[in-house]
């Protein structure tokens, strides 16, 4: 009989990899992960956002069609979205714990001339709110190991609305094909095809909107030995391994030389899942 695959602990296995990953990491300053990266994210959100995507166009419709609504964007980050979702809701409530993402929101929020969201710099879920009619979280959940009490702590503070915009990596990219090889199936990290599956495990059937591809930019590195090392960064792999030919084989297979540099295939674009929050099960 074939294994039915649990996905909430399938998530909480990959959040906790990425976790070893990130203590791995000593870029990451350990008081504010995102101290020294702030800025160069919100320039990488600038450019993506460049171009139309259907995540907006579908959340902009749904406010724009329930006037006076009010939003909590959990996991702010540097502000898009809350700027964003300004312009479409009564008002907006931005929750980000990094000291460093809240220094680039307020200036994104000034720079917009945006006055009706309200910034609180705090961790979700310990921060009390009164209820909002939407809630919508933007790839912020893969901090959280336990993927139905995230869920759970949207739907007490959601009214009406649930918005969870998470990547969804090609099932043949670079990384699907070493966790294949490493760990047995083709996920790397916490994402859309997990969460998606713990969803409906949970009960939930949301609607689905995915973005066209080429919205996000491809991973770049100087040289194959490079992307051996982030790959093996990524996936808590040692220094040596019994995968490192495979991988060495993979990244000459699979990467293209451009101008000196070391492109990687385009592997990931964004998925929206959006539900009833008030509906008899989230009543429950």
């Amino acid at each position: 009989m074939e294994r039915v695959t649990d996905w909430n602990a399938l998530w909480r296995e990959l959040h906790e990899a990425q976790v070893r990953s990130w203590r791995a990491d000593r870029t990451r300053a350990a008081e504010d992960p995102w101290r020294d990266r702030a800025r160069d994210f919100a320039a990488g959100v600038a450019r993506r956002w460049s171009t139309p995507d259907s995540s907006r166009a579908t959340v902009a419709a749904w406010l724009d069609a329930h006037p006076g609504s009010s939003v909590v964007d959990v996991g702010a980050g540097t502000g898009a979205w809350a700027a964003f979702l300004a312009g479409h809701a009564r008002r907006v409530t931005a929750v980000e714990p990094s000291p460093a993402m809240v220094e680039v929101m307020r200036e994104t929020l000034s720079a917009a001339r945006v006055t009706n969201v309200e910034v609180v710099q705090a961790a979700w879920p310990d921060v009390a709110l009164e209820p909002h009619d939407v809630a919508l979280c933007s790839q912020a959940m893969y901090g959280f190991a336990d993927f139905p009490a995230f869920v759970r702590s949207l739907e007490r503070v959601a009214r009406r609305r649930c918005f969870l915009l998470m990547r969804a990596p090609v099932m043949d990219g670079i990384m699907a094909e070493v966790a294949l090889r490493v760990w047995g199936h083709p996920y790397d990290s916490p994402n859309f095809q997990v969460g998606y599956n713990a969803l409906l495990q949970l009960g939930i059937f949301p609607d689905v909107v995915m973005e066209g591809a080429g919205l996000w930019e491809p991973w770049v590195s100087a040289s194959p030995g490079e992307a051996v090392a982030e790959v093996k960064r990524r996936l808590g792999l040692p220094a040596a391994s019994e995968h490192d030919d495979f991988l060495r084989d993979l990244m000459e297979r699979r990467l293209t030389a451009v101008d000196g540099k070391y492109v990687w295939p385009l592997g990931v674009r964004s998925a929206l899942v959006h539900w009833d929050a008030g509906g008899p099960r989230a009543r429950a």
